[in-house]
């Protein structure tokens, strides 16, 4: 869908939904509507991301399909966010990754872990590879210690450009000036909606996912997801902490912080993504936006292969699985990381943009 139909649509759509206002007790996507009484292409941007996908709107439409206003708001507010998407990206070049995201997905991160595997065989050699390494510094007898932060370093700054460029044209484009930003109320307000997920519930009584149903199912996997990443993430922090001021070398001893918190933060992402995938499978498709479906599947089965082979790396570290273990984990890594910017994470920024947008709106309707 072009990006112009995609906006006519959720304006369509948008403007029956704020002459009927049932919706209202669902999310924060119709109060926020219902502050405005035309809604302007910034407007829509806004709304389309801080829409949840809970679906309760869809169940309770009296104007779905097969009413012949035919109302899909969950399929027209994710159209239009896979458009904001590939229109924020930065740089522009890169924006193309977008379209057919699960294939471009796939692509790279098979590719990327080719080329290391391959690199390791000719730079290391079978022997290596496949022999058994212990003590500190094992890791780095497989691949050495440059070849693996170095790389992940540059474009780790990379991606934070990136995020933080996407951000503010997000902001700019959907009305935000810079003195909003410095809010510490409205942040606060936000950042606490997005720790507790507060619009995965619909109303409070779940969303209706993967049916017509309510159940919080969804909600639960998405917190086991979230929190999973943050720990795998504050893992990664502990062991560079560890390695870069302790002078501390990898694999760290099972009772470790890094240790604990990965293999806690590894078995919440199996768990999340998998359940997310298995709810994927059985969903209902008419309110699912249908570009959005690739990117969403690749994201998940990326961070579930993450988690996977990292987890398979730590039990078996000891023996001679260790390096293959460790050029696959490794590969999938990298393809992760290429692809954050351009893949299913940008909608944590966009929708954190969202929530504090529709926080500072609270904020001044509260005062």
């Amino acid at each position: 869908m072009p990006w112009v139909d995609s906006l006519q649509e959720a304006e369509r759509v948008m403007v029956i939904c704020n002459a009927c206002r049932y919706c209202e007790g669902f999310c924060a996507v119709f109060p926020a509507m219902e502050r405005r009484r035309i809604l302007s292409e910034q407007d829509l941007k806004y709304l389309a991301n801080l829409c949840h996908n809970c679906r309760d709107c869809y169940y309770a439409c009296q104007y779905a399909p097969p009413h012949e206003f035919d109302l899909n708001v969950p399929r027209a507010l994710g159209e239009l966010r896979m458009d904001t998407y590939r229109v924020f990206a930065w740089p522009d070049s890169f924006s193309r990754l977008f379209l057919k995201n699960g294939l471009a997905v796939s692509l790279i991160t098979a590719l990327s872990t080719t080329i290391i595997l391959l690199l390791a065989f000719v730079m290391q050699g079978p022997s290596v590879i496949f022999s058994v390494h212990l003590g500190e510094d094992a890791f780095y007898k497989v691949i050495p210690y440059a070849l693996i932060v170095i790389p992940l370093l540059a474009w780790g700054m990379f991606i934070l450009a990136a995020l933080f460029i996407g951000f503010i044209t997000f902001w700019r484009e959907t009305g935000g000036n810079a003195r909003e930003l410095v809010d510490p109320g409205a942040g606060l307000r936000a950042l606490w909606d997005v720790l507790r997920l507060k619009y995965l519930d619909g109303g409070g009584h779940g969303c209706n996912y993967p049916d017509d149903r309510f159940s919080h199912i969804r909600s639960w996997f998405h917190h086991l997801v979230f929190y999973g990443f943050m720990l795998c993430l504050a893992a990664t922090t502990v062991a560079a902490i560890y390695e870069h001021f302790l002078h501390w070398g990898a694999p760290y001893p099972l009772w470790s912080w890094p240790v604990v918190l990965g293999t806690v933060g590894g078995v919440g992402l199996l768990i999340g993504t998998g359940g997310l995938l298995y709810l994927k499978q059985r969903m209902d498709r008419i309110p699912a936006a249908p570009r959005l479906l690739g990117m969403d599947v690749a994201f998940q089965i990326l961070l579930f292969l993450t988690s996977l082979t990292g987890l398979a790396l730590l039990v078996l570290r000891e023996t001679q699985a260790m390096g293959i273990l460790l050029v696959v984990h490794l590969g999938i890594v990298v393809g992760l990381f290429i692809t954050l910017p351009y893949g299913k994470f940008v909608h944590s920024v966009y929708r954190f943009a969202a929530l504090l947008r529709n926080a500072i709106e609270q904020s001044r309707e509260d005062s």
